[in-house]
């Protein structure tokens, strides 16, 4: 079996959703919010209270804390001369080789907070679905983004 991928993501990706989590965790606090209203509202059980509670409780410990560590120390990447590996995954790590031959296009996605951080995603496109590296650093994924648009041209001349 081959060694894990060389490349690692920028540790501010991390960051990045960490504070994804955080956003989910303020989301998932209003909904909690509201449903507590409702028990004082509508005369429910005052237990939903308590669950509500410790929902946004876990939420937080989970999409904060735990999710984030986990897929930033399990996400690798590695470009080849022939092809792309990408691992990923919580709970179950996923590898996944992309022939060179087969990428049709290469994109960099930049949205506001990955902007803030300097960060940005590639979307690798083949005929059958689309693989992203996440959370480079802006200039890093520029670089790479070029050396697999380039690799691709001379595999797709090789044919």
């Amino acid at each position: 079996m081959r060694s894990q991928p060389i490349h690692q993501i920028s540790r501010k990706g991390l960051t990045v959703w960490r504070l994804y989590g955080v956003i989910q965790t303020l989301v998932l606090f209003i909904i909690a919010g509201l449903v507590s209203y409702g028990t004082y509202y509508f005369d429910w059980p005052s237990f939903i209270y308590f669950v509500a509670g410790a929902v946004v409780i876990l939420s937080a410990i989970l999409s904060i804390f735990l999710f984030p560590k986990i897929r930033w120390e399990r996400w690798r990447y590695e470009v080849r001369e022939h092809e792309i590996e990408v691992q990923h995954g919580l709970f179950v790590v996923k590898r996944t080789l992309i022939p060179m031959v087969r990428v049709q296009h290469v994109d960099t996605t930049q949205g506001p907070i990955l902007k803030k951080y300097d960060l940005g995603n590639i979307s690798i496109s083949t005929a059958a679905t689309v693989h992203t590296i996440p959370a480079l650093v802006m200039g890093e994924a520029d670089l790479l983004r070029a050396r697999i648009s380039d690799l691709a041209r001379v595999a797709e001349d090789d044919v």
